[in-house]
């Protein structure tokens, strides 16, 4: 009997030893690794034509075309020496739905965008923004995975993203629009080039 469950023991031991070594060498093949944070700025330029509207975020959440948008805001005539007058806001207003509504633009929607878009330069404001976060698996000096944390949002032109310590490598930033406030102006992807040392 004691033979017997000494196999049995063997038996159920065994796997589990194998398990455990196999587990060890797949650590031991990426100890060598190491976390180095990328750094992500910029990334809120606005059109020169734009007038200080960031026109890819509020076309997006709006579901048009940045082109469609602008050409929205043409017919809108900026107030002079203070805000507009309730009249002049509301030819603006029925300026800017003749070109948006037919693209199944709803008032409530401008007005929900225009007012989470809405921010003063002239005090040093910025719209709404997420920063993304990120690292990047380095091994030997070799770049082996680029990690996006937290793609962030409100990024209206691609940041500059570079690895703390290893600016030599050019990445690229793609950005990702959608009507989502949350999503909108988010890094999608990353992408390493050759290094330029």
């Amino acid at each position: 009997m004691r033979n017997s469950s000494n196999a049995t023991l063997a038996c159920l031991v065994g796997p589990i030893l194998a398990t455990l070594i196999l587990a060890a060498g797949m650590a031991n093949l990426t100890a060598a690794e190491k976390e180095v944070p990328l750094d992500f700025a910029g990334g809120h330029d606005v059109g020169r034509n734009d007038y200080g509207r960031p026109v890819p975020l509020i076309a997006a959440a709006l579901g048009v075309k940045p082109d469609d948008f602008r050409k929205a805001f043409s017919g809108v005539t900026p107030a002079k020496g203070g805000p507009p007058s309730g009249d002049e806001a509301k030819k603006n207003k029925d300026a800017l739905m003749k070109v948006l509504a037919p693209l199944g633009v709803t008032n409530d929607r401008l007005d929900e965008v225009s007012n989470y878009y809405r921010y003063q330069p002239q005090r040093g404001e910025l719209w709404k923004t997420t920063p993304a976060q990120g690292h990047a698996l380095i091994e030997d000096g070799r770049v082996n995975k680029l990690v996006i944390i937290e793609p962030g949002s409100g990024y209206s032109s691609p940041p500059k993203v570079s690895i703390k310590g290893m600016e030599g490598i050019p990445l690229k930033a793609t950005l990702r629009f959608d009507k989502d406030f949350r999503k909108n102006g988010s890094i999608q992807s990353v992408e390493a080039g050759e290094s330029t040392k």
